[in-house]
C-alpha cells in the first residue's frame, strides 16, 4: 500500500476516540463528544432498571445481580427516596448515582425550604437534567456514569421521567435502561397503561425482568417501589410479600413458556 492510499483512508473510530476522547470540550469531526458516549455506556452495560406510569400512580423496578454469595440481601440499593413525593432508581455507576440522588434531595429541600411546597416533577427534572449537563461541558470534570429514572405524583398526578448522563430528558409511559432495555421496551410496549393499576404493574414488571433475565442465567435480586393511591401518594418499597407473590407468578410464567417451547 503507498503512502499515498494510506493517507487518503479514512481514520478509523477508534483512532478517531484516541484523538478526541480526552476531555468533553472536544468535539470529533462526526460531532460526537466520546466522553459522553462513554457515560451512556457505562449506563447501557449495567444490569436492568425499568419503569412503568400506570393509571394510579408509577412503579420502579430493578435486577440487582448477585455477584457474591457472601452478599447481605438488601445492600447496594439501586432505588431511593427523593422527597415524599418522588423516587428515583438508577443505572449505571452506583456511586454516581448516590450523588445524584443527594443532588435531587438537595433541590427538593430547597425548594420546599423556599416556596412553602413540594417541588413539582417537571422542575425537578429540569433541574436534575441540568446539573448532569454541566458536567459535560467543562474539561476538568467527566460526565456522571448514571440514568436516572424519576417517579413523581403531584398536583398533575404521577409521571416517570428518564435523564441520561448526557443531560437530555424524557417523559414516558414506560421505559427501560440496562443491558436488557430493549427486550423489556418490546414486552411493556404491548400493555394498556391507561388501564393498569400499579399492582397489575407489580406482577408485570417481575415477569418481564425474570424473562429477560433468563438469557444472563445469573442470581439477582428484584428490587421495586411505587407512589399510587394504594401508598398514599408516597414514595414507598413495594411490601415483601407483593414483590414475592410477583415473583411466583414471573417463575410460574417463565416455566410455562419454557413447556410451550
Amino acid at each position: 500500500m503507498t503512502q499515498s492510499t494510506r493517507s487518503s483512508e479514512q481514520p478509523s473510530q477508534h483512532e478517531l476516540s484516541l484523538q478526541y476522547d480526552l476531555s468533553t470540550t472536544t468535539y470529533s469531526p462526526d460531532g460526537k463528544v466520546f466522553q459522553t458516549d462513554y457515560a451512556q455506556k457505562a449506563v447501557d452495560n449495567s444490569s436492568t432498571a425499568m419503569g412503568i406510569k400506570c393509571k394510579d400512580g408509577v412503579v420502579l423496578a430493578v435486577e440487582k445481580l448477585v455477584m457474591s454469595k457472601l452478599l447481605v440481601e438488601g445492600s447496594n440499593k439501586r432505588i431511593f427516596n427523593v422527597d415524599h413525593h418522588a423516587g428515583v432508581a438508577v443505572a449505571g455507576l452506583q456511586p454516581d448515582g448516590r450523588q445524584i440522588v443527594n443532588r435531587a434531595q438537595d433541590e427538593a429541600t430547597q425548594y420546599k425550604s423556599m416556596y412553602g411546597e413540594s417541588i413539582p416533577g417537571n422542575v425537578l427534572c429540569e433541574r436534575l437534567a441540568s446539573y448532569k449537563h454541566v458536567f459535560n461541558l467543562y474539561w476538568s470534570v467527566r460526565p456522571y456514569g448514571v440514568a436516572t429514572l424519576l417517579a413523581v405524583y403531584d398536583k398533575s398526578g404521577p409521571q416517570l421521567y428518564l435523564i441520561e448522563p448526557s443531560g437530555t430528558a424524557y417523559r414516558y409511559f414506560g421505559t427501560a435502561v440496562g443491558k436488557g432495555r430493549q427486550s423489556v421496551k418490546t414486552e411493556i410496549e404491548r400493555l394498556k397503561f391507561d388501564q393498569l393499576t400499579c399492582r397489575q404493574a407489580v406482577v408485570e414488571c417481575a415477569k418481564v425482568l425474570y424473562k429477560v433475565h433468563e438469557e444472563d442465567g445469573k442470581p439477582f435480586e428484584l428490587e421495586m417501589s411505587w407512589i399510587c393511591e394504594e401508598s398514599g401518594r408516597k414514595h414507598q418499597r413495594v411490601p415483601p410479600e407483593l414483590i414475592a407473590e410477583a415473583e411466583q407468578q414471573a417463575k410460574a410464567a417463565a416455566e410455562d413458556s419454557d413447556m410451550e417451547d
